[in-house]
């Protein structure tokens, strides 16, 4: 076995059975000092009376003389040194606690986050891996480390902890021991230097150490437990009926208090133990986010997925009427939303979304509140259009005004009245609108338009005078309805692009189906998916198939991209073993090894990885939510296609045998 600088060690080709899973003990407490490490480490001395392989693989170096001399006698892993800007770093070893591989191993701190040049970003990741390996793994963790109770208790004690796990760790859990002591005897040892240091004590009893914070909590911490208990209970008996009943939907956007909204309605979900969607609704304006609304929507994504949501992505102009539709489609029966972040405009008396969404659907709206400054829209802002000059659009507009102006004469020496010019001249800016690309050349072509007509036809003619005092008027009002014609023609231009966009991926998806139950060998169906995701990305496709003891041989789609293939580095290749191993995604844009410059997915079937593909991410655009599912979407068509493929060689094969049986 050979370790790459990620970390990763290079474990054999070969398709091994995959192993009973862990089972996952939770220290669980509502503050630090509560005596979780303590607890953790006198079980484990008790495991090791009863005859069962125990090793330290991480225990955070508190100054606890007492917790520390509960060390003594077990065996304890070296730490993995990690030299970080000048800085030596130590962090719990995972490839060397997996080719040690005890029965039972402790790692202290679920929520810690890893250093950088680690496999994983975040510790219960490598807790995650330890139990697919089938280890059992003992840990620690305190209630406002849980991804779902982040606002709550930042709203009750003012700090916010960056170190978070997933609600999906904690619940799959064995056994959660709930590690209690009454707040005013943890006051007592943080005051005797038991917990913290004279000096970080002294701030911690200012701040989040008081004996309200304290309390609640400990509140917070004993009602998560039950819960989690609850749910435990609960499993493989009549979820699937709750499940049935409720099913709560939340809209993804960059609002800074889209965070609190996604970690209420999980809660939600799982007082409710109902279904969890997270909808996403690109509009036009949703391209142009960048730099922090981007940023936002990112993680707010990502923070979705962490807690359960499955993510939906629709398309349309009006968000409103595209979360209605949706919400009819899909059995959603309560919608949570943040509050409004901009105040309502008084002159046009505009519904805001929430009213808007209880008209168009009678359901439950939740609003959250929210402490949160009020911040920039992205959109709802006067913006002038972006001006990309382009001699054929300004050529179009050009055309455009002539030809309005030459049948404006014509409808003048006709005798026709100012109002049909006017109208030609409207048509004029809507012909613009529709032939070139974005709204400046129309919003251009509605003031020369004005400027036109002012010239050629009002009194005195051929100047920019006019000595009619209505004339104002009438210019106001022909710029006014050019402008609207030309936006309204813009909008129509841009919901064509996105229907024309949502068909295209609708039908690659159908395509992609069908060429899969064509394939005639396993190959055959990962080449076709890798043909799919080559269109939708346009970008080489790397592929290969889980064949039992042999290496991962890739192929790539194109076929002509060879120096693909060469170019892959061992590190890339180890990238791939990690996926092929463990069945999850990995590599650039996920949290293990994300230094990679490949996104590396398992092709899942029933029974396990069926196949591997690599899409470059250096170099290229992300995916995008939607892409992302529809990629996922098309990979587990293949893997079922794979599975049939082979399940019929099976049937093949044990024909063939019963055949020569009765020869």
């Amino acid at each position: 076995m050979e370790r790459t600088n990620h970390g990763f060690v290079s474990s054999p080709c070969c398709a091994e059975e995959a192993a009973p899973q862990g089972r996952l003990k939770i220290f669980f407490g509502y503050a630090a000092g509560v005596g979780k490490t303590y607890a953790m480490l006198e079980a484990a001395h008790q495991a090791k009376k009863e005859g069962i392989d125990v090793v330290v693989g991480y225990v955070e170096p508190h100054a606890r003389p007492d917790t520390l001399a509960l060390l003594t006698g077990l065996e304890v892993l070296p730490n993995q040194i990690i030299d970080y800007r000048g800085i030596q770093l130590r962090e719990f070893d995972l490839d060397q606690a997996l080719r040690r591989k005890p029965q039972l191993i402790l790692v202290d701190e679920l929520a810690h986050n890893n250093a950088q040049g680690c496999r994983h970003t975040k510790r219960y990741q490598d807790v995650e891996e330890l139990l697919q390996a089938g280890i059992n793994v003992y840990t620690t963790v305190n209630v406002q480390h849980l991804e779902s109770l982040n606002d709550l208790v930042s709203s009750i004690t003012g700090v916010t902890v960056n170190e978070r796990i997933p609600d999906h760790v904690f619940d799959r859990a064995s056994q959660v021991e709930l590690v209690d002591i009454e707040p005013d005897e943890l006051i007592k040892r943080l005051q005797t230097g038991k917990v913290y240091r004279e000096r970080q004590a002294k701030q911690a009893l200012q701040h989040f150490f008081t004996a309200e914070n304290l309390a609640a909590l400990r509140e917070i911490a004993m009602r998560r437990t039950a819960d989690q208990l609850n749910r435990t209970a609960v499993q493989g008996g009549n979820q699937k009926s709750a499940r049935a009943g409720e099913h709560i939907l939340i809209c993804l956007s960059s609002a800074p208090s889209n965070a609190k909204v996604i970690r209420t309605a999980a809660r939600m979900a799982d007082a409710f133990h109902s279904g969890f969607t997270a909808l996403f609704v690109q509009t036009p304006e949703t391209k142009e986010l960048s730099g922090e609304n981007m940023k936002r929507l990112r993680s707010n994504l990502h923070l979705a997925e962490q807690l359960g949501a499955q993510i939906s992505t629709v398309y349309g102009t009006d968000p409103t009427v595209q979360i209605a539709e949706y919400v009819r489609a899909s059995g959603v029966t309560k919608i949570v939303m943040g509050r409004i972040n901009h105040k309502q405009n008084p002159i046009t008396g505009k519904k805001s979304l929430a009213d808007r969404l209880i008209q168009l659907t009678d359901l439950d709206v939740y609003i959250i509140p929210d402490r949160q400054p009020l911040y920039k829209k992205p959109i709802g802002k006067l913006r002038i259009p972006e001006a990309h000059f382009s001699w054929r659009d300004a050529a179009i507009m050009l055309v455009s005004l002539l030809l309005a102006s030459v049948v404006g004469f014509a409808f003048y020496h006709a005798g026709f009245s100012e109002a049909n010019i006017i109208t030609v001249y409207i048509l004029g800016v809507l012909m613009t609108a529709v032939w070139t690309n974005g709204p400046f050349y129309g919003a251009v072509d509605s003031l020369l338009s004005v400027a036109a007509f002012n010239y050629f036809f009002t009194v005195p003619r051929f100047t920019f005078q006019a000595n009619d005092p209505s004339y104002p008027v009438t210019f106001l009002i022909m710029l006014c309805s050019s402008i609207i014609a030309g936006s309204l023609a813009s909008r129509v231009k841009a919901q064509a692009r996105l229907a024309a966009q949502k068909s295209y991926y609708t039908e690659l998806l159908l395509e992609s189906s069908q060429k899969l139950q064509k394939g005639r060998t396993e190959w055959d169906c990962l080449r076709l998916a890798a043909e799919q995701l080559n269109r939708m990305f346009a970008r080489p496709i790397l592929y290969a198939l889980n064949e039992a003891e042999q290496d991962l041989a890739f192929r790539v789609e194109p076929a002509d991209e060879k120096g693909v293939l060469s170019g892959l580095s061992s590190q890339e290749i180890g990238v791939a073993k990690w996926v092929r191993k463990n069945n999850k995604h990995a590599g650039a844009t996920t949290n293990t090894l994300p230094d990679s410059k490949w996104l590396f997915l398992s092709v899942r079937g029933t029974q396990g990885v069926m196949g591997i593909v690599g899409i470059p991410i250096v170099g290229y655009s992300v995916p995008d939510a939607f892409e992302k599912n529809l990629m996922i979407a098309i990979l587990g068509e293949c893997g079922l296609s794979q599975e049939r493929i082979r399940l019929q060689e099976k049937r093949n094969q044990a024909a063939l045998q019963a055949q020569r049986e009765r020869q």
